[in-house]
């Protein structure tokens, strides 16, 4: 591998790419190419393949995507560039990247594929004509076991983050899936560090490939606060709109990984009284201007935005950022933070952090050599202490500002008139506490304390773990004869059904196959996801272990149940074993106790119910 390589081109215009590329660079601000963008995109677009080592968040979706767009055919409907992924977030997060490249290019389609997605959508998508594929190895292979994903017009692939792949246990489907390509196909690898089973797949499968090095250069940001608050995903709302309420701001900038995110959440907090505008790399160049420029004049305080559509965005006002979703890389989020700080001012950072999006922050916290505080979401007495100050501000500035004495005047002519009427309590001051009452109906200045699951609770001794007494036992296909181990299973079931691992339980793994507890509410549609989902290069095969078949029962057998229950077990301990047969134990069935003790039939409602 080489060292970091030095490059002096300074433009995008320098590099080759064709005009409706830099036509889409153009429109996302970018000025010019990072240090692994000006060294990968001449060799790939020479059509070589590529080894890129570099840090996350060094440009590297621009750096693979710009060029092997430049070398699809926009008019053959069928997947010609495939992209590997870890995650689901780094596959939206890809996905929206490559769209906003190709914008300009046209009837270009890029589809994500993903565990937790439904299949029918990507399904008929898929049968529309895709150009582009950005997914995850389980479903990539989920796809392509089916037949519905079609790869013999692929012209380059791409393993994004392969050591993160090899860590979360996906080379296996890796390999599978790269054995399922054309092998005249163009290959690009990317991986911060390179192990020896990521330099294995690189040898076997890129051909004479360039390498390329690039060191991060990501500096902290000391002019800005960083926090963190620790949130599930059901409760991340309710978080940020107390953050909101809490927090002085006077204009604030909230990240979101998606176009669809930025319109919903805006929506959501509209409806909530709050003044928020979304920003995407979708809106027309018009559009997004005016966005800006109400939030420069103040019209807007709130803006929900992505990566793309707030690159180059300065606005002084902006005192606070927050990462709504968490960045798949710490360039991201130093870039987000650094909205906010300016022209001297002290900014503020919050990033909310899901129980399993731990790893990323500490990633951030290792690249920015910067620890991130820990902070509470305000509490229902500390969201009604503020409304009351603001109450309270409200009312001395309309003394102040304004003339009075015909309100004055009113209030006392209604006291003197309740005193007729025979209410010697009123007063001014039962008035004016009357009138506070009323402001206050559609913003209570008490405001309940509605629990959040959040770091208070989650780290402390597991709290948050799953409660064996709401969990069910399912059976897995796959176990340590196949290279199965306890990371596997956990990553599998995080990255395909979205179950945080607070919500795995004990993991048991035999020989042949595996047990994993779970909630006991997972839908059926969930479960036959799981059971489609692939490890190790072997189906889960997922089934609970309190829905295997009933063994059948005679008439005669009925009226004995410790006799029927006998060969229930047997029949257990056969599949256990993965097929092995063991004969029944016939001394217990003839045990004279067991007979004495014959229960009376069951009736069949009873047994249906069994």
């Amino acid at each position: 591998m080489s060292e970091e390589q030095s490059v002096e081109t300074t433009s995008f215009e320098d590099l080759g790419l064709p005009a409706m590329l830099l036509k889409s660079i153009g429109d996302v601000g970018y000025k010019s190419p990072s240090p692994i963008q000006a060294a990968a995109i001449p060799i790939l677009l020479s059509g070589n393949d590529l080894i890129g080592q570099a840090q996350t968040g060094t440009g590297k979706t621009a750096a693979f995507a710009l060029p092997l767009l430049a070398g699809i055919d926009c008019k053959l409907n069928k997947p010609q560039l495939l992209v590997l992924t870890p995650t689901r977030e780094l596959a939206l997060q890809v996905s929206e990247a490559i769209q906003t490249y190709a914008k300009h290019l046209p009837n270009m389609h890029v589809l994500p594929v993903y565990g937790g997605q439904g299949m029918e959508t990507q399904l008929r998508k898929l049968s529309r004509g895709v150009q582009v594929i950005v997914g995850t190895p389980g479903r990539v292979q989920d796809h392509l076991r089916r037949g519905t994903l079609d790869l013999s017009e692929l012209r380059s692939l791409v393993l994004d983050e392969a050591d993160e792949m090899l860590r979360m246990g996906f080379v296996e489907e890796v390999e599978i899936i790269l054995q399922e390509t054309p092998s005249e196909r163009q290959t690009a690898l990317f991986s911060a560090t390179m192990p020896k089973p990521i330099q294995r797949i690189a040898q076997q499968f890129l051909r004479e490939p360039e390498h390329v090095a690039i060191a991060s250069k990501t500096a902290t940001v000391e002019a800005i606060r960083q926090r963190y608050v620790a949130v599930t995903g059901y409760n991340k709302l309710e978080a940020l709109t107390r953050i909101l309420e809490a927090e002085d701001f006077d204009a604030m900038l909230i990240f979101v990984r998606t176009r669809t995110a930025t319109v919903n959440l805006a929506d959501k907090l509209e409806a909530r009284g709050f003044a928020a505008s979304p920003l995407s790399g979708e809106m027309s160049q018009d559009a997004r201007q005016r966005t800006v420029d109400r939030l420069k004049a103040g019209k807007v305080d709130v803006i929900i935005c992505t990566d793309v559509a707030a690159r180059g965005l300065d606005v002084e006002r902006v005192s606070h950022v927050v990462n709504y979703d968490i960045p798949a890389d710490p360039e991201s989020y130093v870039h987000r933070i650094g909205r906010t700080g300016r022209a001297g001012r002290e900014g503020q950072a919050i990033l909310f952090v899901a129980k399993r999006e731990r790893r990323l922050l500490k990633l951030i916290e290792k690249t920015t050599r910067q620890p991130i505080e820990r902070m509470s979401v305000p509490s229902g007495a500390q969201i009604g202490e503020q409304r009351i100050n603001e109450l309270k501000n409200l009312i001395a500035e309309t003394i102040e500002g304004n003339d009075l004495a015909f309100y004055e005047a009113l209030v006392e002519r209604h006291v003197d008139e309740l005193w007729e009427e025979g209410n010697t309590t009123a007063s001014a001051r039962s008035i004016a506490a009357a009138m506070i009452y009323l402001h206050q109906l559609q913003r209570p200045l008490i405001v309940a304390e509605r629990p959040l699951e959040d770091s208070e609770r989650g780290d402390n001794k597991g709290k948050e773990r799953l409660d064996s007494s709401n969990a069910s036992r399912y059976r897995l296909d796959v176990g340590s004869s196949h290279g199965l181990e306890v990371k596997h299973v956990v990553g599998c079931i995080a990255n395909e059904a979205g179950i945080p691992s607070r919500q795995i339980g004990r993991i048991r793994i035999q020989d042949e196959y595996s047990t994993v507890e779970l909630p006991s509410d997972l839908s059926p549609e969930l479960i036959d996801h799981l059971a489609r989902a692939w490890t190790c290069g072997r189906q889960l095969k997922m089934t609970p272990m309190d829905q295997r078949p009933e063994p059948k029962r005679s008439a005669r057998s009925q009226g004995a149940p410790s006799r029927a229950r006998r060969p229930e077990r047997n029949r257990t301990r056969d599949r256990d074993t993965q097929g092995e047969r063991k004969r029944p134990d016939k001394r217990s069935a003839k045990k004279p106790k067991r007979k004495a003790k014959a229960k009376p039939a069951k009736s069949a409602k009873s047994l249906a119910i069994l």
